[in-house]
């Protein structure tokens, strides 16, 4: 257990060392959600962006891709443009922006800017219904994952759940939460309800009391809603009733049919012979 905490511990100064600003180049971590517009400092004092360059990294294991040189745009990509003091702007974010950009000026070798994009995903659920139990996975996707811990170790950055009005989740004893700064991912475990069919549930990220992003999840229910299913439901079972009760019934009610129609032929008889014994018996001639 000792050997354990020791490497913890040399872990942390080696972030540190490394995220210290030791030859001019200044770090900035910053985490966004899918569909957000968000803008990458240069945290540069800049006359003009004609000396001026934004690469990407999207991890260690790929080539430098060039966004950016001396304001004239690399790549032919809708989604990027400069902005004032030669800010990166990226619209419509998605996770595959995840990656490390460079600011940097072409003359000034050790003034540079690093910007770690980070991701937040909320994890989806599908076929869900009152009376399940669902389990939603809030995850934090970073550059190689090199500097998932720091951001909530070194940078202070906290994860935690909300309602759609905004209260905090973690003393509501429906909801079991638990998270690890080990792999960045806090999950949230509760019992559906009726009445939670179209709720919101949010993952937030915030720094202090600022919120710096947030992932949403809208709870839909699969198939019919609840009451529709009850609807449904009943008007099976008045059929199935009424089905059995017609078959149970119909010997008797055609047992009744046959002795009424009997009945009434006996009487349709009688009342013939009688009108023929009443003709003969007539000393008139009729049309009897």
């Amino acid at each position: 257990m000792a050997n354990k905490y020791h490497i913890y511990l040399l872990e942390l100064m080696f972030l540190g060392l490394f995220l210290t600003d030791t030859s001019g180049a200044t770090d900035v971590h910053m985490i966004v959600s899918d569909g957000e517009n968000v803008t990458l400092s240069c945290n540069l004092t800049l006359s003009d962006c004609t000396s001026t360059s934004w690469i990407y990294y999207k991890d260690s294991n790929s080539n430098a891709v060039r966004l950016f040189v001396e304001n004239l745009k690399m790549i032919d990509h809708e989604r990027l443009s400069l902005g004032p003091n030669c800010s990166l702007n990226i619209y419509n974010v998605t996770k595959e922006d995840v990656g490390f950009f460079v600011c940097r000026p072409q003359m000034e070798m050790y003034q540079f800017t690093n910007v770690y994009l980070h991701f937040l995903q909320v994890s989806p659920q599908s076929e869900i219904e009152p009376g399940s139990s669902v389990t939603l996975s809030c995850q934090v996707y970073s550059y190689d994952n090199y500097f998932c811990k720091s951001l909530f170790i070194i940078e202070g950055f906290q994860m935690i759940w909300v309602n759609e009005s905004d209260v905090n989740l973690q003393s509501d004893s429906r909801y079991q939460i638990s998270s690890s700064t080990e792999h960045c991912n806090s999950s949230l475990t509760t019992t559906l309800l009726n009445e939670d069919n179209n709720r919101e549930l949010r993952c937030q990220i915030i720094k202090g009391t600022e919120v710096k992003t947030s992932a949403r999840y809208t709870v839909k229910y699969s198939g019919n809603s609840p009451n529709i299913k009850n609807v449904i439901g009943s008007i099976i079972r008045v059929i199935i009733i009424i089905v059995e009760f017609a078959v149970l019934t119909a010997p008797t009610v055609i047992l009744l049919l046959i002795i009424c129609e009997r009945r009434s032929g006996k009487r349709r008889a009688q009342s013939t012979r009688l009108n023929y014994v009443n003709c003969s018996e007539s000393v008139v001639l009729s049309d009897c």
